[in-house]
């Protein structure tokens, strides 16, 4: 059994219910623990009663130690401190021999098994940013992403969970400062700081917006594990962005027009069931800025305006 967790809020919820069909579409053998950080995330995924799905709620899982930190904390960082939380209480309060932590918005276009299958004996998996190096962000940023990882409930696996945990309760902000980045700059050291830690080698995992230029996704030899639709947003008049990246008509064709489909039909659905509330994020608008239209065209110039009327992007 292939055990999964997660977290996302209800104005994520297209995106984690997403990953989770794409999972279901290639992995049989799986379980995925969600933890609804808010309630109507909780009430609606409890509704759907999805198969091989657990839903938790804040209610039961934050602690005193958490609860504590949150309210000096945005949701966004309050999000990545619990990152390690999340994990840790999937194998303890399931009792699980291993759980692998995803982020909500990457997707599967293949079976993450085997991806997990290449630890063999080690405790931890850990994944590199990979950058490409016009985007090398891994002074700031930290060289491993906190997207898929995956630790295993021995003796190595749960002193670096452990320790994690404590760190990400300590500090974790959305900035940069002494050597940390949110919860992911911690990773930096591992292979060295904590035995049994392996470094993924598969290239189709890890894919993401600050790498994909790397990658020839025409290739029949690529095989292709998930891609990390990092920074996808849904803005207001029915436009998407999908980050500040340089992406090819390949990367539009055989990523992000299925993927745009996927949650146009995730949000057709959802509405069905309660028409009230926005489970896509949608931003309304922006803080005003004179030096916005200026970034605007720097970013057509150099290829990374990648804004797009939702119906375009997928007649493209």
């Amino acid at each position: 059994m292939y055990n999964y967790c997660t977290l996302f809020d209800s104005g994520f919820l297209t995106r984690g219910l997403a990953m989770y069909e794409s999972l279901s579409k290639y992995s049989k053998n799986f379980h995925l623990y969600v933890f609804a950080f808010d309630d109507n995330c909780y009430h609606l995924l409890k509704q759907l009663n999805n198969q091989n799905m657990t839903v938790i709620s804040l209610l039961e899982f934050e602690d005193e130690q958490l609860l504590r930190v949150k309210k000096n904390r945005s949701v966004a960082e309050y999000c990545w401190t619990c990152s390690p939380s999340v994990i840790k209480y999937a194998i303890v309060h399931y009792d699980l021999d291993n759980c692998t932590y995803l982020d909500a918005d990457i997707y599967f276009f293949s079976d993450p098994a085997v991806l997990i299958k290449e630890m063999k004996d080690s405790s931890v998996m850990i994944t590199e940013h990979r950058y490409t190096p016009r985007y090398d962000q891994s002074a700031t940023s930290g060289k491993y992403c906190v997207q898929f990882m995956t630790f295993k409930n021995d003796h190595n696996g749960m002193i670096a969970l452990n320790w994690w945990r404590e760190a990400c309760i300590e500090w974790c902000y959305s900035k940069y400062e002494n050597g940390k980045f949110g919860d992911q700059m911690y990773l930096d050291d591992w292979v060295t700081r904590f035995d049994g830690v392996h470094e993924l080698q598969h290239l189709g995992g890890g894919v993401a917006p600050w790498n994909v230029q790397q990658y020839n996704l025409t290739d029949h030899s690529f095989v292709l594990v998930f891609y990390h639709f990092h920074n996808y947003k849904f803005l207001k008049n029915d436009f998407v962005e999908l980050g500040v990246y340089e992406l090819d008509e390949n990367d539009l064709n055989i990523l992000y027009k299925p993927y745009t489909k996927h949650l146009e039909d995730i949000s057709i659905k959802l509405k069905k069931i309660d028409s009230q509330h926005d489970y896509n994020g949608i931003v309304l608008k922006t803080a005003f800025h004179w030096r916005i239209p200026f970034r605007i065209i720097k970013r057509k110039i150099k290829g990374t305006y990648n804004v797009f009327r939702r119906q375009k992007l997928l007649e493209l």
